[in-house]
């Protein structure tokens, strides 16, 4: 049997003053459970914060989970932090935390909440776990700032690893499997980054992440820690950066969660009208407690650090801010203004958004936020709430509603597509066709396409075509980039084995259009100012056309898109221009190449000495049916 020593801390003095003040953002090289070496003797210091808790030891195979035998001590300078070293244990070992709480002696074992691995679910414990890694992606490290800014494309691939793809048996690849498929499909297909579903330890498979117990933990199913950073290191290897999806939003009442953690409310709010979500039947965190929100900070801090990510994304921002979201009258607390806004998540919420671009100004931090609420993604010093990207969901719902629309329709919801204009530069916005459109009845994306087969696929490539080219970073859940059918199912592969001749010409657009996406500056510098686009028509409802024009921060490499969202030629179809030359067909969605109807294959126009849509030239083309036509302009 293994003995327990107390007095051995990895806090100092500073630390437990910093954890009190709320301001100290690493607290998982100091809470945990941490193999150290105490006089030549290597063993695992555990150390968990549990303020209302009488007695606390650690359980587990290696004291046959005897809760007497390994109590943890109480730190004498009331910081509610209990410690004990264990000598000779190492790496590998699971444990619990057995606690005692002072009120009603409330028993409860709970996995470790700063804990660096877990058992493979449904199995709940801890496992100690060292994170050595020899990284090998100094290069991207150092230059990453050039392909994470706000000016950098973005074609972001957003994929659930569970169901991606699987092994023949329908078992999960590993991560050490997906770094060899995934990374090379990825490259391949010209994606800039990745966004992985939140891969948090989480109990429920079904949740997709979104119900987190261990916040530290990548979990277990697709491998170890370290096999998860060689992912991560092989798309950096390969040019690709790395968002993790993260949830501050909720956690759920799994009994060896965080809930009730010590035998009170100590991570949520007691009360249930600010403490309780009706939509997931969680807990909410309790942002007002300095703990707290040190814990929820340091756990985007981990992933930045630990595992060199590239950006974290906040699920449900919306939930956060508001007092009354989802509740009725009567079944929520008004702020101490009386009015509805979260104040105290407001603050947390500017608070991790200072501390991760002061310390990783090379990353970014995403919102998916679904109200109007002003300045998301602006400083905080002018009262925003300082994120890097904001997910555009009024774009997607808007264009998706139209797209779903019989094209004899559509005139009449013309506003739907140029509504987003109104205010695109408000917000540094992100487009998503993410998981949330093709699940809980909602079919896939090609499904909600209109018509035949033909004029599915037509208004599926004319849809990401017109995508690309709207001002904005883009992200696109996986199978979109091959028009999967059915609607997503997260306990099976995608369909990769039976693609038929349209899905493989969908795959083929997406390719290229991320390909020229990226080699195109005015598609993506001035993603958020008015002197990156510029309308030519926005006006032709009884056509269903739109033409516009992507501008870079300098030069005349300028892009001029052209969108007919009808199956109707449009003949002689003359459109103004502000520079006299060449302008060149880059892209056509409507190429025999990708199944189109091949009308009016050409390659350059000329302009006219006529002026028209108030610019003084012109040119004249004849628009394919349901397709987008992009041109580049190459001067005299």
């Amino acid at each position: 049997m293994k003995d327990i020593i107390h007095g051995i801390s990895l806090f100092r003095d500073q630390d437990i003053y910093f954890f009190k003040e709320g301001s100290h953002y690493r607290l998982y090289e100091k809470l945990g459970a941490h193999e150290i070496i105490v006089n030549n003797q290597k063993g695992t210091l555990f150390s968990v914060w549990a303020p209302n808790a009488k007695q606390v030891s650690v359980i587990g195979n290696f004291n046959g989970w005897n809760t007497q035998t390994h109590p943890l001590a109480d730190r004498w300078d009331s910081s509610g932090i209990w410690e004990g070293f264990v000598p000779d244990l190492s790496e590998g070992e699971i444990y619990k935390y057995h606690i005692v709480s002072k009120y009603n002696d409330y028993i409860t074992q709970r996995a470790d909440p700063f804990a660096s691995y877990s058992e493979n679910p449904p199995k709940t414990a801890s496992v100690t776990r060292n994170l050595d890694y020899k990284w090998n992606d100094q290069e991207w490290m150092r230059n990453r700032q050039k392909y994470n800014s706000l000016e950098s494309p973005y074609s972001i691939y957003e994929v659930h690893l569970g169901s991606w793809k699987r092994k023949g048996n329908n078992e999960f690849l590993t991560y050490e499997d997906l770094a060899k498929d995934l990374v090379r499909y990825v490259k391949e297909m010209g994606f800039t980054h990745v966004e992985f579903l939140p891969i948090m330890e989480h109990p429920f498979y079904g949740s997709w992440g979104y119900q987190a117990t261990s916040y530290f933990s990548p979990t277990s199913r697709y491998g170890t820690p370290q096999q998860l950073m060689y992912l991560i290191d092989s798309f950096h290897q390969n040019g690709i950066g790395v968002i993790l999806d993260w949830t501050a939003a909720h956690f759920p009442s799994d009994g060896h969660g965080l809930n009730f953690f010590d035998g009170t409310a100590l991570y949520e709010h007691a009360d249930p009208r600010k403490g309780f979500h009706p939509d997931w039947n969680s807990c909410i965190f309790n942002y007002g407690r300095n703990e707290i929100k040190e814990f929820l900070i340091s756990s985007a801090i981990f992933w930045l650090h630990k595992y060199h990510v590239d950006g974290i994304r906040i699920d449900a921002v919306a939930s956060m801010l508001y007092l009354d979201y989802s509740r009725k009258e009567g079944e929520w607390i008004p702020n101490e203004n009386g009015g509805r806004e979260n104040l105290e998540a407001i603050a947390f919420l500017q608070t991790l958004n200072k501390v991760v671009y002061s310390q990783f100004p090379d990353t970014q931090v995403f919102a998916e936020e679904s109200t109007s609420w002003p300045q998301v993604t602006r400083p905080t010093y002018s009262g925003g709430l300082g994120f890097g990207f904001k997910w555009n969901m009024g774009w997607m719902h808007d264009t998706l509603k139209y797209f779903s629309l019989d094209a004899i329709f559509r005139k009449y919801h013309h506003n739907e597509l140029t509504f987003s204009m109104l205010y695109a530069f408000n917000e540094n916005f992100l487009l998503p066709l993410s998981h949330d459109e093709v699940v809980h009845g909602k079919g896939s994306l090609i499904s909600k396409m209109p018509g035949d087969d033909w004029q599915k696929y037509a208004n599926f490539r004319l849809l990401f075509g017109y995508m690309y080219t709207h001002p904005g970073k883009k992200l696109s859940f996986m199978g979109s980039e091959f028009a999967y059918g059915p609607e997503w199912n997260h306990d099976q592969s995608l369909d990769w084995n039976n693609l038929n001749l349209y899905q493989q010409k969908i795959m083929l657009w997406i390719k290229d259009l991320n390909f020229f996406y990226k080699e195109e500056k005015c598609l993506y510098e001035k993603d958020f100012d008015w002197d990156g686009f510029e309308w030519i028509d926005c006006t032709d409802y009884e056509k269903s056309i739109l033409s516009y024009i992507r501008k870079p921060k300098s030069g005349k490499n300028i892009v001029l898109a052209v969108c007919n969202f009808t199956p109707v030629v449009r003949e002689n179809y003359q459109i103004g221009v502000p520079c006299r030359g060449k302008w060149k067909k880059i892209l056509n969605s409507d190429d025999k190449t990708y199944l189109g109807s091949g009308f009016n294959n050409f390659i350059e126009v000329d302009t006219e000495e006529k002026s028209f849509h108030g610019r003084p030239f012109s040119i004249n083309l004849s628009l394919p049916p349901l397709a987008i036509v992009i041109l580049k302009y190459f001067g005299d």
